[in-house]
């Protein structure tokens, strides 16, 4: 290796793949799970060599034992985990939504595979997984998921040691932020099974004769689909912004 690269250098890359191989592989568009893990790990390759030049000043010292080098790699690897896991985390917003609003249209038993989260849910939060990463990709918010990589060198740098309190803080922050934004975002649906439901109590209750069960389901269905699809304009915009805002503590 001595003829292509010393010893610094190489360990100096492999200390920024071990990082960027770790974020590849949970982060959204990227990191799906129908990509090629070999693709990935390529991406994470080339991205590592671009950035070595960058990077390469403030790269530790050789360890004189192995251990040390296992240690270092440990802990670039644990910080890539806990930035792709924070990222992929805030998709489940829409999965939620999808959750929500299937329910209240009835619909939660129309199950489906979700390729962002390799497990089948219902088909409505199966759209919207796939309307997110259709965003992320349109709107180059994967730019600032790139920037932000780049950026947590100087939030995380190689010297400093894992922060294992602050990193289980945050993902707790965006649980929570990812359940009420998903709450947010089926909100024009929810309003609107809250009215009719009135309305069709209301009707039972002044025509005990009259089939509400029958007539009440299609109309259910239909209209909370179509106020499903006139917020989507809404939902799109709200959560693309949201995740932009989740980007700023890493930088992006």
């Amino acid at each position: 290796m001595e003829h292509y690269a010393t010893a610094q250098q190489v360990y100096g890359a492999g200390l920024i793949f071990a990082r960027l191989g770790s974020i590849v592989m949970l982060i959204p568009g990227i990191g799906e799970t129908f990509v090629p893990a070999r693709v990935r790990l390529g991406f994470a390759f080339l991205f590592a060599i671009v950035l070595f030049p960058i990077l390469a000043a403030t790269a530790p010292p050789v360890p004189t034992v192995v251990s040390g080098a296992a240690g270092a790699i440990i802990k670039e690897v644990l910080i890539g985990l806990m930035m792709g896991a924070i990222l992929r985390l805030f998709m489940t917003s829409l999965s939620t939504a999808g959750e929500i609003v299937s329910i209240q249209t009835t619909l939660s038993f129309a199950q489906t595979a979700n390729p962002t989260e390799a497990q089948p849910s219902p088909s409505l939060g199966t759209f919207l997984g796939l309307l997110g990463l259709l965003l992320i990709m349109t709107t180059n918010l994967h730019h600032l998921f790139i920037g932000a990589i780049v950026k947590s060198y100087a939030i995380f740098p190689f010297t400093r040691a894992v922060p294992v309190a602050d990193a289980g803080q945050l993902a707790i922050e965006t649980v929570s932020r990812s359940f009420g934004l998903g709450l947010q975002l089926s909100a024009p649906v929810l309003v609107f099974s809250l009215v009719f439901s009135i309305a069709t109590g209301l009707v039972a209750r002044v025509m005990p004769q009259f089939q509400v069960f029958f007539v009440a389901t299609p109309l259910q269905v239909l209209l909370g689909l179509s106020v499903f699809a006139l917020s989507l304009g809404s939902i799109g915009m709200v959560w693309v912004d949201r995740y932009a805002q989740l980007l700023v503590p890493f930088g992006g």
